[in-house]
């Protein structure tokens, strides 16, 4: 009886990591060619702050580890095109220069349109894409780190915060409606 219990853990346990490492996969061949076009959106599943003080509060958290908390489910998003950086993610660790009463300088939102991006590959194939926004005060670089599989890491270096790393992956952009937002 021990032995089937112990074969159906084993089994249990590869079907899990199996589908944990499918979610978000893709064809090498499309993630180079988004990759190459520059014309891509990444989609945020975790947030992780280098800061250990917000780490240590929300582990202290009744019922909660960091882990479930820093999971994200909601369209946060990083969408690259060759004259747009459009991004929007939530923040997680210690502001320098809070501005009190106003919640939208908490996360990271902007558009730009005025940036440097410099693209290199290593011998594995992972690519490292580097962004400087010109015309947005607070970020001062944001690193998308891509491998083949379509997985990705985006890092983002500020002037009046800590940094975050966020995991997730890169899809093909959705064309927007333009008549999205009205109501019928």
């Amino acid at each position: 009886m021990k032995k089937y219990i112990s074969l159906l853990m084993i089994f249990g346990f590869l079907l899990f990591f199996q589908s944990c490492a499918s979610q978000g996969s893709s064809d090498p061949k499309t993630v180079e060619t988004l990759v190459n076009a520059q014309e891509f959106t990444f989609h945020a599943e975790r947030a992780n702050p280098t800061n250990y003080d917000v780490i240590n509060v929300l582990n202290s958290m009744p019922n909660a580890t960091a882990t479930r908390v820093l999971n994200l489910s909601g369209d946060y998003t990083v969408d690259v095109s060759k004259n747009t950086l459009e991004v929007v993610l939530p923040y997680f660790g210690r502001l320098f220069n809070p501005t009190y009463g106003n919640t939208n300088d908490n996360g990271y939102r902007f558009t730009s349109k005025d940036f440097t991006v410099s693209k290199t590959q290593n011998k594995n194939g992972k690519w490292t894409l580097k962004f400087k926004p010109k015309d947005v005060r607070t970020v001062d670089e944001m690193n998308i780190e891509i491998f083949k599989n379509g997985k990705a890491s985006v890092s983002v270096r500020s002037n009046d915060r800590q940094p975050i790393i966020y995991d997730g992956y890169i899809s093909k952009t959705e064309v927007k409606k333009e008549n999205e937002n009205e109501k019928p």
